[in-house]
């Protein structure tokens, strides 16, 4: 039985010996205070609902295709009219709208995403491409807006 604890005991302390990573290394621990972290946060729900229910029209580069489309990607519209921008993923938007200074009169469908999905796709399409939006969308602020 004293062998036998001794073998474990040897064996643990030599096997100790062989770890190739100091468990305590500060390239072990994620920085939080970096910008990347942030917009990663904010973006990976949003992303895959973009994927999901935005990508086919407004393109995966979020360009849109400039005829019946507009562009996500640099959208003064989303820069300037937050509260449509919002009501118009919520509830679906028709009729006209002009996008940096194009006209488009198409029919965006509502998409029947629950508030936090609404704010989750706003997030990732106002901090995607070049997108460098900061104040991010709440899940409080979208069940604020009615139709």
């Amino acid at each position: 039985m004293l062998t036998t604890k001794l073998f474990l005991g040897f064996g643990v302390f030599v096997l100790g010996s062989f770890s190739f990573e100091n468990p305590f290394s500060p390239d072990n621990y994620i920085d939080l205070n970096t910008e990347t972290t942030v917009v990663s946060k904010f973006q990976s729900p949003g992303k895959e609902i973009y994927a999901d229910f935005c990508m086919q029209c407004h393109g995966a580069n979020g360009k849109g295709d400039t005829k019946n489309f507009p562009p996500l990607d640099g959208s003064d519209w989303l820069k300037t009219k937050r509260n449509q921008s919002i009501a118009a993923v919520k509830f679906g938007q028709s009729g006209e709208i002009v996008v940096n200074k194009i006209m488009y009169n198409s029919s965006m469908p509502a998409m029947g995403l629950t508030d936090q999905e609404v704010a989750d796709v706003m997030n990732y399409i106002m901090t995607s491409w070049s997108n460098k939006q900061t104040k991010i969308v709440t899940e409080k602020e979208v069940a604020a807006i009615k139709k």
